[in-house]
């Protein structure tokens, strides 16, 4: 599965972005896919994720009512809607996807297939 994600750029505080993901190269609806974001000297934190069917979604508490992660099957893609931007939002995102029975998974080891990493910056 090759992932490419895109979207990513400069913003101020309070503001919003969006990134998107394509992925190819195996069923996608069979891919329970994600987001993750690396800041600057830390380790790579959970964002959120989407089942393959799009009917459950799970975030981290730091994000959780300010992004919002969705899914078209038909196109491939995910995308993840960043609203209310904080600094601290500041990272490099990767899409991430896996194959699994459960819905959610939030250890960045338990997934198989990452994408390229978009880098968002949040001037405060």
């Amino acid at each position: 599965v090759q992932l490419q994600a895109s979207g990513g750029g400069l913003v101020q505080t309070g503001g919003s972005l969006r990134l998107s993901c394509t992925a190819s190269g195996r069923t996608f609806n069979t891919l329970i896919m994600g987001w993750f974001r690396q800041a600057p000297g830390k380790g790579r934190e959970f964002v959120g994720c989407i089942s393959g069917s799009g009917a459950t979604n799970y975030y981290n508490d730091s994000v959780k009512a300010r992004f919002t992660i969705s899914r078209d099957n038909t196109k491939n893609t995910i995308d993840l809607q960043m609203n209310s931007l904080k600094p601290e939002d500041t990272a490099v995102y990767y899409c991430v996807g896996k194959i699994g029975i459960r819905a959610i998974y939030t250890r960045s080891g338990q997934y198989n297939y990452w994408g390229q990493g978009t880098q968002v910056t949040v001037s405060s």
